[in-house]
């Protein structure tokens, strides 16, 4: 649709003869009205999508503040003297046709005030089931602002090679501080909250830029 309007656009502009300065702004200003034209009909469109029943995380885990506007952790609690801390992402292969997120990795960090380094799980979370993928040792994290750091020394064997009695005491150990199934429905409406919000602010800073108008602060 874009691409015939356009086409139509610039036969008219052809069609009335307009020198070459003119032609190009004309065109530039007409090809501007139709993105922020479609940008606009996005962004309503969007708004009006239902956001899933609000969802408390299962405790004593609670929110990190500010995890919505950035890409560290979700939940974090406390266990004895650890912190763990959780981080989430979707997997678009893992996805249902009707756009529900059916499975979700994520990255638990549990650390120790007395230790230098973080104990590392990579893990699929489902809603009836919490598969491990690698068990790792990684430097500690910095007031939790990032993602996992990628080592330079060996992080340990392939975890699905090891004997059956490790790795179930790993997720023993793992569900222990409480990181299992039960965080699913929370992460997922808390993931399609995020999503939802950042497409948002895409199509409206996308907006503003073509329209040549700076966003609001915090925007």
């Amino acid at each position: 649709m874009w691409k015939r309007g356009l086409v139509g656009a610039v036969g008219a502009l052809r069609r009335a003869g307009t020198s070459r300065p003119r032609y190009y702004a004309t065109m530039s200003s007409a090809v501007d009205s139709m993105i922020l034209r479609s940008l606009k009909d996005h962004y309503m469109e969007v708004s009006k999508m239902n956001m899933p029943p609000r969802v408390s995380p299962p405790s004593p885990f609670s929110i990190v503040k500010g995890a919505l506007d950035s890409n560290g952790p979700v939940l974090k609690r406390s266990y004895g003297e650890e912190e763990v801390i959780v981080y989430v992402m979707r997997l678009s292969s893992a996805d249902d046709d009707d756009g529900a997120v059916g499975q979700l990795f994520i990255h638990v960090d549990v650390s120790k005030p007395t230790q230098n380094e973080s104990l590392i799980f990579l893990c699929g979370l489902y809603e009836d089931a919490l598969g491990i993928h690698s068990v790792s040792m990684r430097p500690k994290l910095t007031e939790h602002s990032g993602y996992i750091i990628i080592p330079s020394q060996y992080t340990g064997p392939v975890f699905a090679e090891l004997d059956e009695r490790t790795r179930d005491a790993f997720h023993s150990y793992i569900e222990e501080r409480g990181v299992n199934e039960s965080l699913f429905k929370f992460l997922q409406a808390w993931l399609y909250v995020k999503e939802h919000r950042n497409l948002m602010r895409w199509f409206k800073t996308m907006g503003l830029f073509i329209d040549g108008k700076k966003p609001a602060a915090g925007a």
